[in-house]
């Protein structure tokens, strides 16, 4: 039985976590609640296909910014400072989001928000890497996609709770305003989090404030535990002290790369943000009417949260690479369903079709890739390797967010989702030849398993166990 100090310790790191996790409130209420107001956009705008998919897709582009400087800029002031600054452009941009009156205001609000997401998206689960034991290290990353869904099923309610307010002609002057600018709400809630939270303390100890990144561990770990972290945490930062951004090119590293960037791609291939940007719209298209789409969105929503906290009580017990194969083989047989669905006009199997697809996603594709990319990078390069991964996660979102409309229109709902069956297919080849298991590990004996084996002696990880131990006690000996 757990002892009043362990259930402590272990409340303390739920807490930081679930702070910094609150990042995906923003990332989840912006996916939803663009799904609620393009459609008024699209009458009130006369937009077609593609413009649609710009003014969907245009935070993407703020994303992409975001995410290419968040782990510099990281890596120069703290990641709890960064995702502050990501908070208060999201809020700033749902704000200005509500007031727009062209779409050309509506896309730059849209990037202003893309930004703070980006800022956040990364370094919210690079953050959680640093401060959680590795025993729930998974668990505890996964909030971060909990949190996302959780907001992708409350804005669904919003969103229908604000165009049952009135007729679709108050819904298209006014009702989208709404949708939108409620999103400064989250986003308030996510800086009033990070106040209180401690800054990453493998960030402190890599900044030479050695006694505060101690402390913070010895609250997570114990006294004993957060020795042997910083042991591990100051034999890889002497190791790594003469390294920089270029190792990630070479042999190594460079296979960790080439791994995150592809778990970054299948979070996206996968095919899931088509149905979070354009559900209404896919619903209508099956022959849901009235407000019933905005009805079955909402269910989607629940399902999607529902099966992301099932995900992560699984993810630590599983493993990583066994539940991505699970759900890259279900999501090719849901995407085919899915397909025979819309071939047939069948809206009952459509809709369970849907809810299979979505559940196969929560438990491997939606919350995993957010947990390995920066499990597989070392302490002196997680946010801005992380940061490259996730630049190629959100230029892949944007992808999405922009051709769904043109594919949609142009190949019909059955063979766009013939397309991403075959995209799931890639994805389960890729993820059996290519993904190790990180189930376990602390990143530590991660990072060494990526060195190449005829330099792995060739560095400091030489100094043994006890060398490591003095010239930490050292340190924080200096530090008081």
């Amino acid at each position: 039985m757990a002892s009043k100090e362990e259930t402590h310790r272990k409340f303390y790191v739920i807490l930081i976590s679930l702070a910094a996790g609150m990042a995906g409130l923003l990332y989840g209420y912006d996916t939803a609640c663009i799904s609620g107001a393009i459609g008024f956009l699209k009458t009130l705008y006369h937009l077609s296909p593609a413009a649609q998919g710009f003014i969907t897709s245009s935070i993407m582009i703020g994303g992409v910014v975001g995410v290419a400087f968040s782990g510099f800029l990281s890596d120069r002031f703290g990641r709890r400072k960064i995702l502050m600054w990501g908070a208060g452009l999201f809020f700033i941009a749902a704000l200005l989001s509500a007031a727009t009156h062209s779409p050309a205001e509506l896309v730059g609000a849209r990037i202003v928000g893309g930004i703070g997401i980006g800022l956040a998206s990364s370094l919210a689960t690079t953050y959680i890497s640093e401060v959680a034991p590795a025993a729930i290290r998974g668990t505890l990353s996964s909030l971060y996609q909990l949190l996302t869904t959780i907001g992708i099923a409350l804005t669904y309610f919003v969103n229908l709770l604000i165009v049952n307010q009135g007729g679709y002609h108050w819904g298209e002057v006014t009702g989208w305003r709404w949708m939108l600018g409620i999103g400064a709400v989250p986003a308030l809630l996510f800086f009033i989090a990070l106040v209180v939270a401690p800054e990453s303390p493998r960030w402190l100890i890599q900044h030479t404030k050695v006694e505060a990144g101690f402390n913070i561990l010895v609250k997570i770990n114990g006294q004993a535990g957060a020795q042997n972290e910083m042991t591990e945490i100051a034999t890889a930062i002497r190791r790594d002290r003469n390294s920089t951004l270029a190792k990630l090119f070479q042999p190594g590293l460079r296979r960790a790369l080439g791994i995150g960037i592809f778990l970054a791609f299948c979070n996206q291939a996968a095919g899931m943000n088509v149905i979070m940007y354009y559900g209404p719209q896919i619903f209508q298209t099956a022959g849901f009417g009235g407000n019933s789409q905005f009805m079955a969105t909402a269910g989607i929503g629940v399902i999607n949260m529902v099966a992301t906290i099932g995900a992560t009580l699984m993810i630590d017990r599983a493993g990583r690479k066994k539940l991505l194969m699970i759900g890259a083989g279900l999501l090719t047989a849901w995407s085919a369903a899915i397909a025979y669905a819309f071939a047939s006009g069948n809206g009952l199997l459509l809709l369970i079709s849907l809810f299979g697809f979505v559940i196969s996603f929560a438990i491997s594709m939606g919350p995993i890739p957010w947990i390995m990319i920066p499990e597989l990078f070392p302490t002196y390069l997680r946010a801005r390797a992380s940061g490259i991964c996730t630049i190629f996660l959100w230029g892949a979102n944007w992808a999405v967010g922009q051709f769904t409309p043109v594919m949609l229109n142009a190949w019909g709902g059955r063979n766009t989702f013939i397309f991403f069956a075959l995209m799931n297919v890639i994805i389960f080849v890729g993820v059996h030849f290519f993904v190790p298991e990180t189930k376990d590990k602390t990143l530590e004996e991660i990072e060494a398993f990526f060195w190449p084996k005829n330099q792995a002696h060739a560095t400091d990880t030489s100094v043994n166990l006890e060398q490591s131990q003095n010239q930490t006690r050292a340190q924080l000996k200096k530090s008081k």
